[in-house]
């Protein structure tokens, strides 16, 4: 344990079947935090308690009413959280001008939409209960820069840093702050898929894109899903309590801006 202060906290983490969400619980549970873990996989729209101090239930931030429902959820078992982490987003691979519409559609109704959804219902439940706390939310170096292929994602990211900015204004008089999170290339299901699909895209096997990427990290290696959620973990922390409107780079200095 690393922050005694995380004890019996309540931490609602959006998005955590897999990947980047599945390490940020495994980190706050090793902090003895109540964690409430919300994914589309789930099965029950109900809380279900998988442990002492983990439950699990299925939200769809792309669907308000689902939000909606998280919320009575949460307030009716009084795991009001103290710390939302909001990482549910996907991703589609295609140059934009042959896109299709409804891709584009799609990833905006999740990784943009969602993630303001997710805000408003979430960061309103917090303020009705006067609870201070941390919005923390994952965006990428993709909010930052533009990626062939990836408009879509590109754009929806560059839209969560704007809300991060916003909403971290918005409520800095409710001791509410409000940060982001850039990871950069980061080894999940969800990065093999977009390096087999853009290296179709671009004449290039996985393997080749792999060896691009590395080539442009100056620590020489693409990160884990452990290197973000320790930049998560410290900055739901004591140590990060000046922070607001911030969006930490989480890229092996690939993106350093």
């Amino acid at each position: 344990m690393y922050f005694p202060s995380l004890n019996s906290k309540i931490i609602l983490v959006i998005g955590t079947n897999q990947g980047i969400g599945e390490a940020i619980v495994e980190t706050f549970l090793a902090e003895d935090a109540v964690v409430v873990a919300a994914d589309i996989a789930y099965p029950n729209e109900s809380l279900q308690k998988i442990s002492e101090n983990l439950f699990h239930i299925r939200v769809d931030i792309a669907q308000e009413d689902s939000l909606i429902v998280l919320v009575k959820q949460l307030e009716g078992y009084q795991l009001v959280p103290d710390i939302l982490v909001a990482v549910a987003g996907i991703s589609t691979m295609g140059f934009l001008i042959e896109s299709q519409t409804s891709d584009y559609d799609r990833v905006q109704s999740v990784n943009a939409r969602g993630v303001y959804l997710t805000c408003k219902h979430i960061v309103q439940l917090m303020v009705k209960k006067q609870k201070a706390g941390r919005v923390i939310l994952i965006a990428s170096q993709a909010g930052k820069n533009g990626y062939r292929g990836m408009s879509a994602y590109v754009a929806s990211k560059h839209a969560v840093l704007g809300l991060t900015k916003t909403l971290a204004i918005e409520v800095a008089s409710k001791g509410i702050l409000v940060n982001a999170v850039c990871p950069g290339i980061i080894e999940t299901a969800m990065k093999h898929r977009e390096r087999v699909e853009g290296g179709e895209l671009r004449g290039m096997s996985a393997a080749q894109v792999l060896a691009e990427d590395q080539s442009q990290i100056p620590l020489g290696r693409t990160g884990t899903p452990q290197d973000v959620a320790n930049v998560v973990l410290f900055l739901a922390s004591p140590l990060a309590s000046y922070m607001t409107g911030q969006s930490i780079n989480v890229t092996g200095g690939m993106t350093m801006n």
